[in-house]
C-alpha cells in the first residue's frame, strides 16, 4: 500500500514527527555511563504515554521478527545495527548505540534513529561510521521530491555509501510511512537512478541508512529479532521520516 496524505494529515504527520525526533533527542540526553538498556525502553514508554501517544513497536509481529517485539525502542549496541531488542545490559563507556523510534500520533506514524557513542571516549572508526550514515541520509533527502523516482534516492544513498569504502546491505532499507509504520515504496540503500515508483507530494518516506564496518551480512540473535554484524564489527544506523513536497522535501523527526 501506498498512501498519499492529504493537508491534514500532513499536519498530524509534523507532530508526529517532532514528538519522535524529541523522545530521540532526550533519551540521548539521558543516556550516559551504567545506564541500562530497559531504563531507556522504560522512559521511552513514559514519553510515549505522556504524550498521548501510542507505541508502533510493542505488538508489531512481522514475518522476520519472533512474535510481537514487546518493547518501546529499539536499542542496537556495537555489533548490533537493527531491531535491537532492550535488554538487561548497561552501557560502557565507548559503546556505540543505535535508537530507533516509531510512534504513531493523532493517526499518523513517524519512524526515527540515530546513533551515537556513549561516554567520553569515542573511537575515530566508529564516528566514521556514524558520519557516512549521517552524509547518506543527507544525500537521499536532497534527491527527494516530486517527480524524483525511488532509485534516484537508493543511488544517492549507497553512493555515498560504497565510497566512504563500506558494503551495503540490501535486505533491510527505508520504506514508505503513514497510517502504519511500514509500507511500499521500499527505498533500498543503494539503486540505480531513473527507476521506482515516481515520487508525489504528500508521500511519507522513512529513509534510513545503515552499515557495518567490514561486511554485508547479518546474523539473527536468539531473541529473533536483533541483527548483528556476522563478524562481530561495529555499526550505525541513522534514519528520518521525510515528507515529499512541492518543491522537494521535508524532513518531519527533527525535534522542534
Amino acid at each position: 500500500m501506498i498512501e498519499i496524505l492529504n493537508h491534514d494529515q500532513l499536519e498530524r504527520a509534523r507532530d508526529t514527527g517532532a514528538l519522535v525526533g524529541g523522545i530521540l533527542q532526550t533519551l540521548k540526553q539521558r543516556t550516559a555511563v551504567g545506564v541500562n538498556l530497559l531504563d531507556l525502553d522504560r522512559w521511552t514508554r513514559e514519553l510515549i504515554e505522556d504524550a498521548g501517544a501510542e507505541s508502533c513497536y510493542v505488538d508489531y509481529a512481522p514475518s522476520f521478527g519472533r512474535g510481537p517485539f514487546g518493547h518501546y525502542v529499539c536499542t542496537a549496541v556495537n555489533d548490533a545495527v537493527l531491531h535491537g531488542m532492550p535488554h538487561d545490559r548497561v552501557l560502557a563507556d565507548g559503546d556505540l548505540l543505535t535508537l530507533d523510534l516509531a510512534v504513531k500520533l493523532h493517526g499518523v506514524a513517524a519512524d526515527a534513529a540515530i546513533s551515537f557513542v556513549v561516554g567520553e571516549h569515542a573511537a575515530s572508526a566508529d564516528l566514521a561510521l556514524i558520519d557516512a550514515t549521517e552524509r547518506a541520509l543527507a544525500a537521499g533527502i536532497a534527491a527527494a521530491g516530486p517527480d524524483a523516482r525511488v532509485g534516484d534516492l537508493s543511488h544517492a544513498i549507497g553512493t555515498v555509501l560504497s565510497e566512504s569504502g563500506y558494503e551495503i546491505n540490501l535486505e533491510f532499507g527505508g520504506h514508505g510511512i503513514g497510517s502504519t509504520m511500514h509500507q511500499d515504496p521500499h527505498v533500498a540503500n543503494d539503486g540505480r537512478p531513473g527507476r521506482g515508483y515516481r515520487l508525489r507530494p504528500g508521500l511519507l518516506l522513512a529513509l534510513e541508512p545503515w552499515v557495518m564496518a567490514d561486511t554485508a551480512e547479518l546474523v539473527t540473535d536468539a531473541d529473533g529479532w536483533t541483527l548483528r554484524s556476522a563478524t562481530g564489527c561495529r555499526t550505525a544506523h541513522t534514519e528520518h521520516t521525510i515528507a515529499i513536497t512541492d518543491d522537494g522535501a521535508e524532513v518531519l523527526t527533527r525535534a522542534r
